[in-house]
């Protein structure tokens, strides 16, 4: 059985480039284990990397002996849930990406919370035009 989204649907992979995940496998996922960790897909924004870093979360500085190239921001990662939902009691929670964010976050983020912050793009456009 796969992974849930918190949309209730399969787990969608967050980013590849650079590889995130818990596991760098491109996915929010937590294989089974009783976590709710690297479970947000959320897109870097220079506030939320300048709060990680003053939470002694540096997110922005390559680390290459750990193949890790440090995030700027547009970049997808998948971050702890703790810390993200640190940034947004703080005010400076990234955008997350809802069908890439693990569905056992919603033990610690409320759903009502992560879709304040939503910033999913429908794969059918068709109906954005004007």
């Amino acid at each position: 059985m796969s992974e849930r989204n918190v949309l209730g649907g399969d787990l969608e992979p967050c980013g590849t480039d650079p590889m995130t995940g818990f596991y760098r496998d491109g996915c929010c996922s937590i294989r089974g284990q009783e976590q709710v960790s690297h479970t947000i897909c959320a897109v870097m924004t220079d506030e939320f990397l300048a709060h990680q870093s003053a939470i002694g979360n540096d997110l922005s500085t390559p680390m290459p002996d750990y193949g890790f190239p440090g995030l700027v921001p547009g970049d997808r990662w998948c971050v702890t849930a703790h810390n993200w939902a640190r940034a947004h009691h703080d005010g400076l929670a990234a955008p997350v990406v809802l069908a890439s964010t693990n569905a056992s976050v919603l033990r610690l983020v409320p759903i009502e919370v992560l879709r304040e912050h939503a910033i999913d793009v429908p794969d059918d456009l068709s109906g954005l035009t004007d």
